[in-house]
């Protein structure tokens, strides 16, 4: 599994790095390397399983079906966000909420995701006019 976008997807860019080092397509035409000043804390997989109460092998589950996002360490293992058990726990309240299957939930997940996008635009939209909000 490789985040980073492949060279026909970005215009043939030159690379650059992210926060975590690795490279990062850009369009300025120069390739420069950016390091973290403040090393991102990191979850492992028990750590997640553990704060989410749930079973290791499912939150691997969850990983393959994209529900959550992860990445792999030096040594292959995966790890994740600060922000993962909350993740898990949504998706959660979700299944047992709604009765939704997990493939399912992705789908409303990303439903809600686009939601709360298309909600702060209206927000930053309304503030930067002169006339106030409808609401």
């Amino acid at each position: 599994m490789s985040d980073r976008p492949s060279w026909a997807a970005t215009g043939g860019r030159t690379a650059q790095a992210d926060a975590g080092g690795r490279p990062v397509r850009t369009s300025t035409g120069s390739t420069a390397v950016r390091y973290a000043l403040v090393p991102v804390p990191r979850l492992s997989l028990d750590t997640v399983a553990r704060r989410a109460g749930l079973h290791p092998d499912l939150v691997r589950r969850f990983v393959a079906l994209g529900l959550v996002d992860a990445e792999r360490d030096a040594a292959g293992h995966l790890v994740f966000d600060p922000a993962a058990p909350a993740v898990l726990a949504r998706v959660q309240r979700l299944r047992s909420g709604l009765c939704l299957n997990y493939a399912s939930i992705g789908l409303v997940l990303d439903l809600l995701d686009r939601i709360s996008l298309l909600e702060a635009a209206l927000r930053e939209r309304g503030r930067r006019s002169d006339s106030p909000p409808w609401t």
